[in-house]
């Protein structure tokens, strides 16, 4: 059978791979081949002795390295339908990483085809092991479906120093041990469907020919009312660096989000008669209390303790900057100390809130990180840009009172990572994150997500509802 129309990463597999065996269940829906492609000593073949851990039994790092591997396609192979074996080409390989951080695993598909027999759309592009399973014979047999990396230097001193992969199966990683079975997880999604393929970056498609993905008729930029199927590359790349604006719009992941994600989206609400009037995103922090559906509402006043007319914070406010935020919510910039030192500081002053403005350009904003028991008032931080726009409305205030009126609260209309319409959000950050952007869910979302960009210690190792969302897009573009 022909296989109609194809686009291959690369032409060959290499030679010295060696064929693991099938990973499946009794019952499984799909049968996926693990392929080693390390070589010996190294990666799936390291002889290092270890223990048992987590329901691992494996006695050597190599073996427990396969069982996880085993047990991820395992869960996979339950839960996906495909009468044709989905091959993973998988190795354990140096990959970025410095001593805070790592890249812990990139996958994606080896191939696509389009016009294959019973493809759904014609002239557009389907990941191998989709257009397999839609068309129900091995499309390019011989050939790979997906090809994984994973970083076999992760923990090791300059790698994410000490932070090694936790090898058990038992879903209880110890803190800051990254999960290996979730990793796998994240990193079969991609090469399942769970990516764009065409560029984020510049917005262009994949080939000769080039046709637009299976991807694009289901991201939606909600500033143009346009998908990225209607959209030249131009449009795409801007609609890929418009932060919590592109949205996935599929129906099976729409109508299970509700059992999935948490209702209340963060959000500041500036009133009043002003320029900066108008709903802000905003990163909540992980200290202090939590915004409620009421929230704090008061006047927004600046801090002022620098030359340069910023206000970091990061000492105890004088007398005129302790006036200006008693009884009100306190803007503060971004600086050299910490966010909970910077809080507490207006705490003190008798602040009832705090609003973060972020110092480089860029979105959307992220939370605010730290520890501290005796931060007693809310906070979040916003980006340059809406600081600015904040700022700017300040400008004509008393010692003690602007008239920009401010409310920190939890949107309970809107579910965490999702538009007011409840269609997840695609990670789209300012500036374009390669390798990450438009092909992960956006980090928002509450209760963290498989497919975010970064694996959080709270996953759990499922792919469904009610823990997850991976499978329903998958089922969306055609699983």
């Amino acid at each position: 059978m022909s296989p109609g129309t194809a686009f291959r990463r690369a032409a060959t597999v290499a030679a010295t791979a060696l064929l693991l065996g099938a990973s499946s269940l009794a019952l499984a829906a799909a049968t996926i081949v693990i392929v080693n492609g390390d070589g010996p000593g190294e990666g799936f073949n390291d002889p290092t002795p270890v223990a048992p851990v987590g329901g691992n039994p494996g006695t050597s790092l190599g073996a427990q390295r396969l069982n996880a591997f085993q047990y991820a396609a395992n869960l996979w192979g339950a839960t996906l339908t495909s009468t044709t074996p989905i091959v993973v080409y998988a190795v354990f390989d140096p990959l970025p990483c410095t001593a805070t951080s790592a890249v812990l695993g990139a996958a994606g598909t080896w191939s696509v085809f389009a016009n294959f027999p019973g493809a759904p759309a014609a002239n557009t592009w389907y990941h191998g092991a989709l257009a397999d399973k839609i068309s129900g014979v091995d499309i390019d047999p011989g050939e790979i479906d997906i090809i994984a990396q994973f970083n076999v230097n992760l923990g090791q001193p300059g790698c994410f120093t000490g932070s090694f992969f936790y090898l058990g199966l038992d879903n209880n990683a110890p803190a800051g041990q990254p999960d290996l079975v979730a990793v796998l997880l994240h990193e079969f999604g991609h090469g399942l469907g769970f990516s764009a393929v065409t560029s984020g970056n510049t917005g262009a498609r994949i080939g000769p020919p080039f046709f637009p993905t299976v991807w694009e008729g289901n991201v939606l930029d909600t500033t143009t009312g346009l998908t990225w199927l209607q959209m030249d590359d131009l449009q795409r790349a801007s609609s890929a660096r418009k932060p919590r604006k592109l949205v996935w719009t599929g129906a099976n992941t729409t109508s299970s989000a509700p059992s999935v994600l948490l209702a209340g989206t963060p959000r500041l609400v500036v009133g009043g008669a002003n320029a900066a009037a108008g709903t802000y995103d905003v990163g909540a922090a992980s200290f202090g209390p939590v915004l409620t559906s009421a929230g704090v509402t008061g006047d927004i006043m600046p801090v002022v303790d620098q030359v340069n007319g910023t206000g970091l914070a990061c000492s105890p406010l004088d007398p005129l900057n302790a006036l200006a935020v008693a009884g009100n919510i306190a803007l503060v910039d971004r600086g050299v100390c910490g966010f909970t030192v910077k809080v507490k500081n207006a705490q003190d002053a008798g602040a009832k809130a705090v609003i973060v403005v972020e110092s480089v350009a860029g979105g959307p904003p992220t939370g605010l990180g730290g520890t501290d028991p005796t931060v007693t008032i809310p906070s979040v931080r916003v980006t340059l840009d809406d600081g600015n726009l904040i700022k700017a409305a300040l400008q004509f205030r008393s010692r003690t009172r602007s008239g920009v009126i401010g409310t920190l609260n939890l949107n309970t209309a809107q579910l965490a990572g999702a538009d007011p319409l409840g269609r997840l959000l695609l990670f789209t950050p300012n500036p374009f994150q390669q390798g990450s952007s438009v092909s992960h869910w956006d980090t928002s979302a509450i209760p963290n997500l498989l497919m975010e960009p970064s694996i959080n210690p709270d996953l759990s190792h499922s792919v469904v509802p009610p823990q997850d969302l991976t499978f329903r897009l998958l089922q969306d573009i055609g699983w």
